[in-house]
């Protein structure tokens, strides 16, 4: 009997403002394929419900996880990835053979992809402000301070912030602030920045598509700040946009979108996307 095409999905609650289908059918007829790729409104009391019935289901290869099921679902998985274990969130489940389900992270490849040619710069000092601590933020904090940034962690939660430091980033002179800190202009003197680098993060899910607007004002970014906002909905976020007009360089959340959907989609469909194609994908997702 043959076997069915191979089927992928993203669940998440909400999740109707997901763009992973787009990317990963695009990817799909580009490469000539066979197999699918769809989104599934999943709320919090229906993820082992869920996972149980896809474990069984013909073709079903996986999904990626998002908002907020980072975290929770890592119980009801069979095995992680080492990267999601060191991390503690998981983004993307795989089914393998035999029926069991492996949790991996590509958000962090996904978050640096971009950053790479910066990043392959020495510099004389690096401090990300990372504004948000949730999944996609343990990601990002644990491997910028690999990368030898000074983090400074803002949050609701303050105390929130400075455990996630301490679990994902004990080395280093790391800060934990209250998000408010950065809401109200600052007449600061940043000190010359030549040869150093300086990152603005916003890895929350302020100033998304119904959500609240993200309290930050630009007098907190040093000069030549990259400005980088994980949010997909919309493409040009508030931030963005005044971030432009101010003149610091910025990267939308599409970028990392897109990198992780990369590691991702070789994992389910064993084949590496056509990279080759992102200009023609980017113009796609910000339609």
């Amino acid at each position: 009997m043959t076997a069915p095409p191979p089927l992928a999905q993203v669940i998440g609650d909400p999740i109707a403002q997901s763009k992973s289908p787009l990317i990963h059918r695009f990817w799909l007829e580009k490469l000539g394929l066979p197999g699918d790729y769809t989104a599934e409104h999943v709320t919090a009391d229906g993820v082992a419900e869920y996972l149980e019935a896809s474990r069984t289901q013909p073709g079903w290869a996986g999904c990626n996880v998002t908002m907020p099921h980072k975290q929770s679902i890592i119980p009801l998985l069979d095995a992680l990835d080492p990267v999601a274990e060191k991390l503690g969130a998981v983004n993307t489940v795989v089914r393998s053979e035999n029926g069991s389900l492996t949790g991996y992270n590509t958000d962090a490849g996904g978050f640096l992809e971009p950053l790479s040619e910066e990043l392959a710069n020495n510099h004389l000092f690096r401090m990300a402000r990372i504004i948000g601590t949730g999944g996609a933020a343990r990601a990002i904090i644990a491997n910028l301070a690999d990368q030898g940034f000074t983090l400074v962690v803002a949050g609701r939660d303050p105390a929130k912030a400075r455990r996630l430091l301490d679990e994902l980033a004990p080395h280093g002179e790391h800060h934990a602030i209250d998000i408010s800190h950065f809401s109200d202009p600052t007449d600061f003197a940043f000190d010359d920045r030549e040869g150093c680098m300086d990152l603005i993060v916003n890895a929350s899910p302020l100033g998304m598509t119904g959500n609240a607007p993200l309290p930050f004002d630009l007098t907190h970014a040093p000069p030549r700040s990259i400005v980088y906002d994980i949010v997909t909905s919309p493409v040009e976020t508030p931030l963005l946009k005044n971030a432009r007009r101010a003149g610091f360089r910025t990267i939308g959340g599409l970028s990392m979108l897109i990198g992780q959907a990369d590691i991702a989609f070789e994992k389910f469909y064993g084949e590496r996307p056509p990279r080759d194609c992102d200009p023609a994908l980017m113009e796609l997702l910000s339609q």
